[in-house]
């Protein structure tokens, strides 16, 4: 089984307005923890794209529109994108992605390649997210231990890094950043049941 860690940054929180401006992903052996690809990006986007930015999105990530007019066309990012998933055969039943935040990641990801593609090349319809497998494993420890539960831990990731003895993601964020982050957190959380220390 393997693992689309996935994380991207936009302009703005709607994706009916607003565009995704950077996209990363590291495709990981769920077993061992193996990093099988990474890749990231900023997306191209025009200017009036930019003109429609919310301030405080932009804020968090700090893209600025030099960046932004500088990136990879849309077309170009989704051949890569399907190239890379073609080789690892890339496939429901056979890969999942895991996101911090996937109702939101997902609908970025379909401005690159839309859902009607994405079904016809069978890719995973699974967007797996860090913050139920937390809620669900705290649950579990707040048995012993009742300030272990979600609620009072938080759940963001910055949360769940901190209730874990781990740093908080690096800013500005930005999508590598973010899944890097993701996947320290994850293997606190859950790990890799063969990976070699």
């Amino acid at each position: 089984m393997l693992g689309i860690f996935l994380d991207t940054e936009t302009n703005g929180l709607n994706p009916q307005k607003h565009k995704v401006l950077e996209i990363a992903y590291k495709i990981v052996d769920m077993e061992t923890g193996t990093l099988q690809n990474a890749f990231e990006t900023v997306v191209a986007q025009n200017q009036e794209v930019w003109k429609g930015s919310d301030p405080a999105s932009l804020k968090v990530n700090g893209f600025t529109w030099e960046e932004v007019s500088c990136g990879q066309s849309l077309a170009d990012i989704a051949l890569i994108i399907t190239n890379t998933f073609k080789k690892h055969e890339i496939k429901r039943g056979s890969a999942v992605f895991i996101c911090q935040n996937p109702s939101f990641d997902r609908a970025f990801f379909g401005q690159i390649i839309d859902p009607d593609t994405q079904e016809a090349l069978l890719w995973p319809y699974h967007w797996l997210d860090l913050a139920s497998m937390y809620w669900a494993d705290a649950i579990k420890r707040a048995k012993d231990d009742p300030a272990c539960f979600p609620w009072n831990t938080g759940f963001s990731k910055d949360k769940i890094a901190l209730a874990r003895g781990l740093p908080k993601e690096n800013s500005p964020h930005r999508a590598m950043n973010g899944v890097n982050h993701l996947l320290l957190c994850y293997e606190k959380v859950i790990g890799f049941p063969k990976k070699n220390n």
